[in-house]
């Protein structure tokens, strides 16, 4: 766990190296001027604020980092599916966003959904493709004991953007409802969004049936504090039933 930890606060760093070229390529793309909004204005606003939810103290708080251990039968599968926790994660890794009734992982009673994964049998799965990850799932068919390392998290992401005018941008956008780019070192990031993230609720209201033209307007006029709860858009279609799960 240590190692994680290392290299997500030197991956923190690199976010403000890289902050000055992705600002003004963000600002350009969006027809801005970048002289109407100095890239120190900007930084003096990020500087002021905290990183909401942050990754690395959830992570390096023993309470909620646990070492499991699973029985199951040989040729057995582990009866789970995962999805990625979404660009903008400090520890990219897996989700558990769903379990097979009466699997090996649901009958331990130890997982839930929302847990992310950081290593089974000693494995990293920190950084790796989700394709990866599930090879590596696959791979314990013939295995009786399995030890995982997970980070219980909850299912659903809270996020907390501090937009003090509507002349800050907000740093990413939204199709249909899924987060789908993000500003290294923004506000939007310092909140918590994350990409690939289905948005369930702005500022306590529902827009899961919300047409896409009326959040981006939501989102566009909003200002002070931006309340959202997001989760992984594959664990969204899941939980509502637009897919069914494949269980590895």
């Amino acid at each position: 766990m240590p190692s994680h930890i290392h290299s997500a606060q030197l991956i923190a760093q690199s976010i403000g190296q890289a902050f000055s070229v992705a600002y003004q390529e963000f600002l350009r793309a969006n027809g801005i001027n970048p002289e109407d909004l100095s890239q120190k204005e900007y930084s003096d606003i990020i500087n002021t604020q905290e990183m909401y939810n942050d990754d690395l103290i959830h992570f390096s708080n023993s309470e909620n980092c646990k070492e499991l251990q699973l029985e199951k039968s040989k040729g057995e599968i582990l009866g789970v599916v995962i999805v990625e926790s979404g660009w903008g994660s400090i520890l990219p890794t897996v989700i558990l966003a769903n379990m097979m009734n009466g699997g090996p992982a649901a009958r331990s009673g130890k997982l839930s959904i929302g847990d992310q994964i950081m290593s089974i049998n000693n494995t990293s799965l920190v950084g790796l493709p989700l394709a990866t990850c599930q090879g590596i799932i696959k791979g314990l068919k013939n295995q009786v004991q399995v030890k995982m390392n997970i980070v219980s998290c909850p299912p659903v992401t809270t996020v907390l953007i501090k937009r003090p005018d509507l002349k800050y941008q907000l740093g990413f956008s939204v199709q249909n409802g899924i987060i789908c780019s993000l500003m290294r070192g923004g506000i939007a990031e310092r909140g918590g969004v994350r990409v690939g993230h289905r948005i369930i609720e702005i500022n306590g209201q529902s827009v899961v049936a919300t047409a896409h033209e009326k959040i981006v307007q939501a989102l566009s006029n909003s200002v002070g504090e931006i309340h959202m709860k997001t989760m992984p858009a594959a664990m969204f279609r899941l939980l509502t039933g637009q897919e069914t799960p494949m269980y590895i």
